[in-house]
């Protein structure tokens, strides 16, 4: 036993010299053949246990066949080894190293994204919190807390999607002024973007699910002038330094008074009757504020003889529409790079 194991080791060690200093398919194999082939030096190894007691054969055969074992994976290492290296050789021959690679194909925030961003970076600065909430609200925090009790005809266009008798996919961020005048006493000054569903029909202005943003400040002597100053840097901070805004008088349960909010045509500029953004008139719609009503205040337990506020709403895609003028809202979610590319 100890004879073989000692011409084991003798042998494993020029097995390992020869596979290493093969370079190439033709020399491993010649190594194989003669460590391991039918007339190699382990055929030989193994006939010689036949001259061994009976008692020492079982462990000398199991001893060559471990030996065996670890010569084989050490062949498949050095066949790996000529491989890549031939492979290295191959690419080396093939591929000019020094040519200038493809430019990289880049992702990019979507523009809803962007135009998002962009809105919240400019409330940050004024000192607002940006908060955001479910998307599942009950029917208090979406309704009735917002001066629109079960009976009033203002919750046709928003009850949309209940997904219980009390629970709802939200129509309007508005829930978020609610939570967050719940837990907070004034001042208060939150921006609250996100996403919104509602029964419209599609079409070039109008999904079931789109994105909004509502902002909301309350504290002692707020008036429509702060509201109109804070709408009209916005909207020079997204369609440039000469915009104008405009209130339009209307109605909404939730404010008092209540006005449509326009903006200057970023296009035309008001200056030509037959611009295909603003329809000539000089003037585009951007969506909808007003002072906090006094039933929405005092839901909230505040003194309404102290503090006042306002609030106001505006659809996202509504502003990425008329900031790119793009023509349908529906191009945002058609899953188009090269749209997407276009608005960097």
């Amino acid at each position: 036993m100890n004879q073989i194991s000692q011409t084991l080791d003798d042998l494993v060690s020029r097995f390992s010299a020869a596979v290493s200093a093969a370079s190439d398919e033709r020399e491993l194999d010649a190594a194989r053949v003669a460590f391991l082939g039918r007339s190699g030096e382990i055929t030989v190894i193994r006939r010689g246990i036949g001259a061994l007691p009976s008692a020492e054969r079982p462990t000398a055969g199991k001893i060559i066949n471990d030996v065996v074992a670890t010569m084989e994976e050490q062949l498949i290492r050095e066949a790996q080894r000529i491989q890549l290296r031939a492979f290295d050789a191959e690419l080396a021959t093939s591929i000019d190293v020094t040519f200038p690679a493809p430019a990289s194909r880049l992702g990019t925030l979507h523009p809803i994204r962007t135009m998002t961003s962009t809105i919240c970076t400019y409330f940050e600065r004024l000192g607002f919190a940006v908060v955001l909430g479910p998307e599942i609200e009950p029917d208090y925090y979406t309704f009735d807390a917002l001066n629109i009790p079960a009976d009033h005809p203002a919750r046709e266009g928003f009850d949309s999607f209940f997904i219980t008798d009390s629970l709802l996919l939200r129509p309007h961020t508005s829930p978020m002024q609610i939570r967050t005048m719940e837990q907070h006493q004034p001042p208060i000054a939150i921006l609250a973007p996100g996403t919104c569903y509602r029964r419209d029909a599609v079409d070039a202005r109008h999904l079931f699910q789109f994105h909004q943003v509502e902002g909301l400040l309350v504290a002692e002597g707020i008036h429509m002038g702060h509201l109109k100053g804070v709408l009209t840097g916005l909207c020079r901070e997204l369609f440039g330094p000469q915009q104008n805004v405009r209130f339009r008088p209307s109605f909404f349960p939730f404010t008092e008074p209540s006005a449509e909010v326009d903006t200057t045509c970023p296009k035309c500029k008001g200056e030509t009757t037959t611009c295909n953004m603003c329809g000539g008139s000089g003037w585009i719609e951007l969506g909808g504020a007003g002072m906090v009503h006094p039933n929405v205040l005092r839901e909230m337990k505040y003194d309404t003889d102290v503090v006042s506020g306002w609030a106001f709403g505006f659809g996202i895609e509504r502003l990425a529409l008329t900031r790119y003028e793009i023509d349908d809202i529906r191009r945002f979610y058609e899953n188009d790079p090269d749209f997407s590319r276009q608005l960097r």
